[in-house]
């Protein structure tokens, strides 16, 4: 719980004084104050995406994030948008019949108010599946998210390699003890 408060914290003393000096009367608030004030609340932290190269399967990937909601109310991730992916869906990792799969989440992923939801490899993810070209470590790729509240995020995420491919995308059953 501490590491979240501070997590939290130190990202509202980051946006705080952008938000501020946006209606302080100066002059004219420089591009990145512009940007901030169009925003979400909803604060966008170390995304990235997993590179195709070397993967089983180089047809899809998927993009990972820290999003933290400094506000007052529940904001969800609706949907991603890329122009990379003919299909680009919300998914997470769910128990079915003895197994974990990878499924679509219904109804968004949830950014609760004062606190923030991780998009981590074995967990909750944006999928880009159809991919139109393949992902390698160093390149760019674009990625607009979009919630609840109306608000959109364009941003430009860096691909990286990530090695644990077989753990997290293609889950073995989850061992049973016996008596």
């Amino acid at each position: 719980m501490y590491v979240k408060t501070k997590l939290l914290m130190a990202s509202i003393a980051v946006v705080l004084p952008l938000l501020v000096s946006c209606g302080s009367g100066e002059k004219k608030a420089g591009p990145a104050v512009q940007d901030a004030a169009k925003t979400t609340g909803v604060i966008v932290a170390d995304a990235w995406v997993r590179a195709t190269a070397g993967a089983k399967d180089t047809s899809m990937t998927a993009a990972f994030m820290s999003l933290t909601n400094p506000g007052t109310t529940d904001v969800k991730l609706t949907s991603a948008t890329s122009p990379v992916a003919g299909i680009v869906q919300l998914h997470e990792m769910a128990m079915k019949d003895g197994k974990m799969v990878m499924q679509e989440k219904a109804g968004g992923i949830t950014v609760p108010a004062g606190s923030h939801a991780h998009l981590a490899p074995g967990g909750e993810h944006v999928m880009l599946m159809g991919l139109k070209q393949a992902l390698k470590p160093g390149d760019e790729l674009p990625l607009t998210l979009k919630f609840s509240d109306g608000s959109s995020h364009d941003l430009t995420l860096p691909v990286k390699a990530f090695t644990e491919e077989e753990e997290h995308y293609h889950p073995t059953p989850t061992p049973t003890s016996t008596p």
